[in-house]
C-alpha cells in the first residue's frame, strides 16, 4: 500500500484499494468504491439499536446501554403505562406502570428503577420497579410534570418541572420511602434534563419559558452554576454523571435537535456525533461513553440509538 505523509492531519494518506482504514485515529484515505475521501477520528458516534415495541414521546428512562428501561410517555392520543426492557439489542415488555403518564422523570437501574411526577394532570405519585412490576412509593411533595431525575431507587433526586402555569425551581431527595426538600435550582425551569446522583447531580437546558443553555451542579444540598450548553433546547435527554455528562436531542423552535454534547465537569463540547434522528422528548439512559436514546417526537418514534466513544470514520 502506497502511503504519502500528510502535513495537515496526523497519520497517513492512503491511496489504495479503498478498504476502510479506521483502525487508528488521524488516518485519511481515498475510497474508490464511493469515490470520496474518508478519515478516521476518535470521538462519540450514534448507531442504530433495536426499535421500541411501542413508539412514544415524552417518556422516561433508567439503566444502562445494555440494560435499559423505558416507561410512560405519550402513545398518541393518550398517556402510556407500558414499560420495556432493553438487553443491548432488543426491547421486551415489562410490567406496566400503575399510573399512565407523560413528561415524567426516572432514575435507577433496570431492576431497581424509580418513576415520579408527570402529567396529565400533574402527578405527585412515585413508583418503584423491581425488574418485573411497579409498586407505589412515597409521593413527591410538589406534584409536577416536565421535571428531571437522577440517582438511584433508594437515593433519588427530582428537580425543576412545571405546575400551575409556573416553571419550578424546587428540588426533592428520595430515601427509598419518602421525599424531602433539597436546595432550589438557581434558575426555575421546565422541560429540563438531568444526570448524576443525589449528591452530585446535573441539571441542563429547559425553558423559563424561553429555551435556555444554563447548567447547574448539585452537591447534595445546593446548586451552583456550571458551564452553559452550546445549543439551547428544551425537552432534551441526559445521561452520565456530573463530571461526564451527555446531552442529546430536544427542541429549539422550529427544529427538532439532533446534536450531542459532552460535559467534563466544567464545560460542554460538541465532540459528540449527531443523532441519526433529530427528536424531542426522548428517553435517555447510560453513560457518556455508552449512552442510549429511545423514542421521542415528532409523532411517536420507536427508533433507538446507542452512543459509543471510540475510533469512527467519516466521509468528506
Amino acid at each position: 500500500m502506497a502511503q504519502l505523509k500528510s502535513t495537515s492531519i496526523t497519520g497517513s494518506f492512503n491511496l489504495a484499494s479503498g478498504s476502510i482504514d479506521s483502525g487508528s485515529a488521524g488516518n485519511l484515505w481515498y475510497n474508490p468504491t464511493i469515490n470520496k475521501l474518508q478519515y478516521s477520528y476518535f470521538g462519540g458516534a450514534w448507531s442504530a439499536g433495536g426499535a421500541l415495541i411501542t413508539g412514544r414521546r415524552l417518556l422516561a428512562g433508567a439503566g444502562t446501554q445494555n440494560a435499559g428501561l423505558a416507561f410512560g410517555g405519550v402513545d398518541a392520543p393518550s398517556s402510556a403505562a407500558c414499560t420495556e426492557e432493553y438487553d443491548g439489542s432488543t426491547w421486551s415488555a415489562g410490567g406496566a406502570l400503575i399510573t399512565a403518564r407523560n413528561t415524567l422523570a426516572g432514575a435507577g437501574t433496570q431492576n431497581e428503577a424509580l418513576a415520579f411526577g408527570g402529567a396529565t394532570p400533574n402527578r405527585a405519585c412515585t413508583e418503584e420497579y423491581n425488574g418485573t412490576s411497579w409498586s407505589a412509593g412515597g409521593d413527591l411533595i410538589t406534584a409536577r410534570s416536565q421535571l428531571a431525575g437522577a440517582g438511584t431507587q433508594n437515593a433519588g433526586l427530582a428537580f425543576g418541572g412545571y405546575a400551575s402555569y409556573t416553571n419550578l425551581s424546587c428540588t426533592e431527595q428520595y430515601n427509598g420511602t419518602s421525599w424531602s426538600a433539597g436546595g432550589a435550582l438557581i434558575t426555575a425551569r421546565g422541560c429540563v434534563a438531568g444526570a448524576g446522583t443525589q449528591n452530585a447531580g446535573l441539571a441542563f437546558g429547559g425553558k423559563t419559558p424561553t429555551i435556555i443553555t444554563c447548567t447547574e451542579e448539585y452537591n447534595g444540598s445546593s446548586w451552583s452554576a456550571g458551564g452553559a450548553l452550546i445549543t439551547a433546547r428544551r425537552l432534551l435527554a441526559g445521561a452520565g454523571t456530573q463530571n461526564a455528562g451527555l446531552a442529546f436531542g430536544g427542541y429549539a423552535p422550529p427544529t427538532n435537535v439532533s446534536c450531542t454534547e459532552e460535559y467534563n465537569g466544567s464545560s460542554w463540547s460538541a465532540a459528540g456525533g449527531a443523532l441519526s434522528t433529530g427528536r424531542y422528548g426522548p428517553g435517555g439512559a447510560g453513560t457518556q461513553n455508552a449512552g442510549l436514546a429511545f423514542g421521542g417526537g415528532p409523532g411517536t418514534l420507536s427508533c433507538t440509538e446507542e452512543y459509543n466513544i471510540g475510533i469512527n470514520s467519516c466521509t468528506l
